[in-house]
């Protein structure tokens, strides 16, 4: 590729041929064979299988990405949440004549069953009535095996966050382990990684003309495994080996430096993992995609709503129905986040006329109150700020523009996004347009007007920041901004909502048990919050989701960018004192606090003085709570011992089908049994409402527990 002449942009992508005004249909994708006879089609091109339910709404990957392939002309059906015990859902729709694209959908799998400790979640947003079990653990490996499995020789394409973010070698916070690439464990042709658009238009239409799967391994933004006997690409950077990395934390974290030094599409290059004797190869990202192509994506016929076969609330689909997308990527480069990874740097924004257009279709529907949600994307105030040398940008591999101060080659301009915010306002049966994405607050300080515009008119009570902690250490860990920069924010926004006279308040998130973060820096985090009246509600807690550099620093105890240690609170017992410690004021953790500070050598913060997280004495709710879970503890051990080596009955039926388009057991049925008597607890070696009924080690492991026990 070469360097995009001096002072012009950088090069973008447009979309490929997609022509709406043929192609495109005012109702959702087929997801049976007889939605698909309805538009006259007897066989598909592609069939989408995806872990989420099919909500056509432009902020769901499958809705994007089967509205443009419709566009391009392709013939497109939707299996969302199939029964992966066999491989009928795979066949709904016959054999696919180019392809089957797998998605787990938005969330890697992993994440959106369990929480930081390990537990199973209580429930799935992207599903009918918000149950859970409705995918399998690890559900890219799972969908690609039932492709491969209903039709032979038909390509299997993975894509989404969980393939992304896996396509290379990565530790496994859930198994605790290094894996392999996703790619040889799920069987599949290609992984595509990032935004897929073109890549997915590309690779439909180069399969209709002929050409194999092996065919496309020139495309940027794919990842594909070459045979035992095949050779590597000579000029391919070669990253540390599969076996390297698993047996060296010093090879691993050279491999997580060097990858995220090839994540700028304008100079990444080709990537190669051996793997024993097979390579895995990773071309350079796709280009960010220009305004045009935006546009024509977003300005697709969604119906915004969910399938009508659904007869639930899907929950996700409450919260973004009347949320409009105005740009994607963010160049904060957080270590802790993969938005980075997956969308990019490069701020990708649509035009002014294509998001006040979506505005008023939106004014015009039927269920439409006059709020529009949130008008943002992965922040809410980056929209059209790029840099201003592209020169420069083709070469630069630094990790992000905004730490540890913003580059001065940034253009951090935030007029055209006040210009936006006024229009949207004023559009016809608009009462008020919300900002719900996080505002990046270094980036909002650098102009008043922004300020005094999102304070007076785009604020709903309460505004969401991410300081994300206090202590100096932990923050450059992470890539924030110092506390400082939250406290002038607050002290601004606060000035500003006086003067509108106006009553809001500041929601800002914090994160427990980071890399770096030690009970002391946990202690300085607890000490801001009381010293500036914040009481959170809910509780942050780092899951280190595969190929993000906090990962590589949780797993290796190094920062890969330094080599120096780094504390990492590893235990269940360490991250729930650090969790504790955010939320000192509750009495049911006046004792976790206590052992907290106690260890840490801050008895001080114990009593009566101004600084003191807690009294001397226990509250009586604490010394209540200590009790009824020790008396639960009892009463549950009872239970067990009654039930031990029986299949309990109040087990959902892991295979049956639940609701209109998922498969799987009744978020109630399959609730545990909690030991205050009456549900089950839930264990997270055993079959459950999380896990992969099949799989034959969870059935070892819980064999051996029972015997053990």
């Amino acid at each position: 590729m070469s360097l995009p002449i001096l002072n012009q942009p950088a090069p973008r992508m447009n979309l490929g041929p997609i022509d709406p005004q043929r192609h495109s249909r005012p109702d959702p994708l087929p997801m049976t064979m007889d939605e698909a006879r309805q538009r006259g089609w007897d066989e598909l091109d592609v069939v989408f299988v995806t872990g989420d339910a099919y909500i056509d709404h432009p902020s769901f990957a499958m809705a994007i990405l089967g509205r443009v392939l419709e566009a391009a002309g392709f013939r497109v059906g939707l299996v969302s949440q199939p029964n992966w015990h066999d491989c009928e859902d795979w066949r709904r729709f016959g054999r696919p004549r180019l392809f089957f694209a797998i998605s787990a959908g938005n969330m890697d799998s992993m994440i959106n069953h369990y929480t930081a400790n390990r537990k199973v979640r209580n429930s799935d947003a992207y599903s009918p009535g918000g149950r859970i079990g409705l995918r399998p653990d690890r559900a890219t490996l799972a969908y690609c095996q039932r492709a491969r499995q209903a039709y032979k020789g038909v390509p299997v394409i993975a894509g989404g966050v969980e393939a992304s973010l896996r396509r290379l070698a990565h530790y496994d916070y859930w198994s605790d382990k290094v894996k392999r690439s996703i790619l040889l464990d799920s069987k599949a042709d290609l992984v595509a990684f990032g935004m897929g658009e073109n890549t997915i238009i590309e690779i439909a239409q180069r399969l209709a003309a002929g050409e194999s799967v092996r065919d496309l391994r020139d495309m940027r933004g794919l990842a594909y495994a070459l045979g035992a006997s095949e050779t590597t690409p000579e000029d391919a950077l070669q990253l540390p080996t599969f076996e390297e990395i698993r047996d060296d934390k010093l090879a691993f974290s050279r491999a997580t430096r060097m990858f995220h030094h090839e994540t700028n599409p304008y100079n990444a290059r080709q990537l190669v993992q051996m793997h024993d004797r097979q390579a895995v190869v990773c071309n350079p990202p796709p280009l960010p995609i220009s305004q045009q192509a935006m546009d024509a994506i977003y300005n697709l016929p969604y119906t915004r709503r969910p399938h009508p076969s659904y007869t639930e609330p899907i929950p996700a689909n409450e919260i973004i129905k009347d949320s409009v997308t105005i740009m994607r990527g963010c160049f904060g480069g957080c270590t802790f986040c993969s938005i980075t990874a997956h969308q990019g740097r490069v701020i990708q924004s649509r035009s002014k006329e294509s998001i006040l257009h979506e505005i008023e279709q939106l004014s015009r529907r039927e269920d439409f109150k006059g709020v529009v949600s949130d008008i943002g994307g992965p922040t809410a105030n980056m929209y059209q700020m790029t840099c201003t040398r592209p020169e420069v940008e083709a070469v630069c591999r630094r990790q992000s523009c905004v730490h540890p101060t913003i580059c001065k080659l940034l253009g951090t301009d935030h007029g055209p996004l006040i210009e936006l915010m006024r229009e949207a306002r004023d559009v016809d049966g608009v009462r008020k347009v919300l900002v719900a994405s996080g505002v990046r607050m270094d980036l909002a300080q650098r102009s008043p007007e922004y300020m005094r515009e999102l304070t007076r008119h785009h604020v709903g009570g309460l505004l969401k920041v991410a300081p994300e902690h206090a202590d100096p250490e932990v923050l450059n860990k992470m890539r924030k901004p110092s506390i400082d920069d939250f406290r002038e924010f607050t002290d601004k926004f606060m000035e500003e909502s006086r003067q509108a006279g106006k009553t809001q308040h500041i929601v800002p998130y914090f994160i427990a048990s980071h890399p770096g973060s030690d009970l002391a820096a946990m202690i300085e985090l607890a000490l801001f919050l009381k010293r500036n009246g914040y009481e959170p509600d809910q509780v942050q807690d780092f899951i280190p989701a595969p190929m993000d550099v906090a990962t590589s620093m949780y797993y290796t105890g190094l920062d890969p960018f330094t080599n120096e240690e780094v504390f990492v609170a590893r235990g269940l017992r360490d991250r729930k004192l650090q969790r504790a410690l955010m939320q000192f004021f509750k009495p049911e953790n006046y004792f976790e606090v206590r052992e907290a500070l106690q260890k840490a050598g801050r008895q001080d913060l114990i009593g009566d003085g101004c600084d003191a997280l807690i009294p001397a004495r226990a509250p009586a709710e604490a010394l209540r709570q200590r009790r009824d879970q020790a008396n639960r503890a009892i009463r549950g051990g009872d239970a067990k011992s009654k039930t031990r080596g029986k299949k309990s009955k109040s087990r959902g039926n892991v295979g049956g089908r639940a609701g209109n388009q998922g498969y799987g057991a009744s978020g109630t049925e399959n609730q545990s049994e909690s030991r205050s008597g009456g549900e089950r607890r839930e264990s997270r070696y055993e079959a459950g409402q999380g896990y992969r009924p099949d799989r034959k080690t969870q059935r070892k492991k819980s064999s051996k527990r029972r015997r053990d026990s």
